[in-house]
């Protein structure tokens, strides 16, 4: 597969991100990790020969940033364009093709955004849960887990917040259309909600925990309870079981 071609601008130094099509969603993961959060970033990305079949903007937000619209256009060189993005707040995808599991927060904590980190309070149970459900195979090291468990994390909304009740459905409804493309483009074998309330609010109003008629870019989606510790509800091993069951497609 052919190299492609990113021109990174921060403060007038300029600099390359050279790799395959199907890389760069972490090597903008790694960008992300090395600016400060309000860092402005202008990028030149081809568009000549659609060499991305997912929306730059899209790759762009999952990566944790924020996109102007108003200061997107072609570039100087010839079959480029043009995007000025803003370093969020927030946690940065680890996707890529080949996933067996995509794993979907609702959105970032405040504290797993600062910490770099999904699920990263003490009391939320999505790691222990991950692990006694054996589809990883390191604890709180999700690039890890897409290296060599191919389990991938996103969020439906990539905006941090305290709690998740701040979140709009017209919020939950953009997320769910942008993991639709991407679902589209990796082609995970399944995807897993971790909470219901996201899917209920832009998908299935009587959603219950399980596998769902409707699916992501044509892929089976599960939904499971929150592995928070607000859901004292649910045990331990039936949070791993729902894992278990989501992996199995």
């Amino acid at each position: 597969m052919d190299p492609v071609t990113v021109v990174v601008d921060v403060a007038g130094v300029r600099r390359e991100l050279v790799a395959p099509v199907d890389e760069h969603p972490m090597v903008w993961h790694d960008l992300h990790r090395t600016l400060g959060v309000g860092t402005e970033v202008e990028v030149s990305v081809p568009v000549r020969g659609e060499p991305l079949p997912y929306p730059w903007t899209d790759l762009a937000v999952g990566a944790g940033f924020e996109v102007d619209p108003h200061e997107a256009g072609p570039s100087a060189e010839e079959g480029r364009r043009r995007l000025r993005l803003r370093t969020a707040r927030t946690l940065a995808d680890t996707v890529g093709p080949g996933m067996r599991l995509l794993v979907c927060g609702l959105n970032p904590s405040l504290h797993a955004a600062d910490a770099g980190l999904g699920f990263v309070t003490a009391s939320n149970r999505f790691w222990p849960a991950a692990r006694r459900a054996g589809i990883v195979s390191a604890d709180r090291d999700p690039v890890n887990a897409l290296r060599s468990d191919g389990v991938g994390m996103t969020d439906i909304v990539k905006r941090a917040t305290p709690r998740a009740a701040e979140l709009s459905a017209d919020e939950y409804r953009t997320g769910l259309q942008r993991l639709d493309r991407l679902c589209a483009w990796t082609c995970p074998r399944a995807v897993v909600m971790v909470g219901l309330a996201g899917w209920r609010a832009a998908a299935d109003r009587s959603a219950r925990p399980g596998r769902q008629p409707g699916r992501l870019g044509e892929r089976p989606v599960y939904v499971m309870p929150s592995t928070s510790g607000l859901n004292a509800r649910t045990s331990l091993d039936e949070l791993a079981e729902h894992l278990r069951r989501a992996a199995s497609g």
